[in-house]
């Protein structure tokens, strides 16, 4: 039996990446090479304007979440007064359709039904459903120059109906995923 997996762009929303990812995270950073990231002690967030709300308790988590690692990276948290670094967040969420398509294998080719020899009896059965993949972007901006000197952004597909405790332990994996590669390695001169 072979199987055919299409996905199709679908409706774009905006709200939390990490609500329980199914499939594994795809994370992707780049930096800016000149940057002396051993001068950042502290950060201040800031939301993006085309990031979406979402709600109190998940938005608390993941800030959470994001702070404690932050914290191993060597930073520390201000909410006032002036950061080394403001990093502004954006959250998406987006529905995708998948269509699924299984056939007997029959009927296929020049040989078989409706080929050469005529007649044939295969089948194929499509199915369709709705993933929802969640990305969570991070920039990091040095105030000082004005100039963004770190990105991160991370897509996962999400399972919406996980419980709280799942959601919490993907929510940290994700979030480990996405920093392991911060600070980049310094350059040996």
């Amino acid at each position: 039996m072979r199987s055919i997996r299409l996905i199709l762009p679908g409706l774009f929303l905006a709200t939390l990446f990490f609500a329980s990812p199914v499939l594994a995270q795809n994370v992707s950073y780049n930096f800016d090479s000149k940057a002396d990231f051993s001068k950042y002690k502290t950060y201040r967030w800031e939301k993006h304007p085309q990031s979406m709300d979402i709600d109190q308790l998940t938005m608390n988590q993941l800030g959470a979440t994001l702070d404690l690692e932050f914290v191993k990276k060597g930073l520390t948290k201000l909410d006032t007064g002036t950061a080394d670094l403001v990093i502004v967040y954006q959250l998406a969420v987006k529905n995708e359709k998948e269509l699924t398509t299984y056939s007997s294998g029959f009927s296929t080719g020049p040989y078989w039904g409706g080929g050469w020899y005529g007649g044939g009896g295969g089948y194929s059965t499509t199915s369709v459903n709705t993933l929802t993949i969640g990305t969570l972007g991070l920039d990091m901006y040095d105030p000082e120059t004005k100039q963004l000197i770190w990105r991160g952004v991370a897509t996962k597909t999400l399972d919406t109906g996980a419980k709280p405790g799942k959601r919490q332990r993907n929510m940290t994996k994700g979030v480990e995923k996405l920093l392991k590669n911060f600070p980049p390695p310094m350059k040996k001169k």
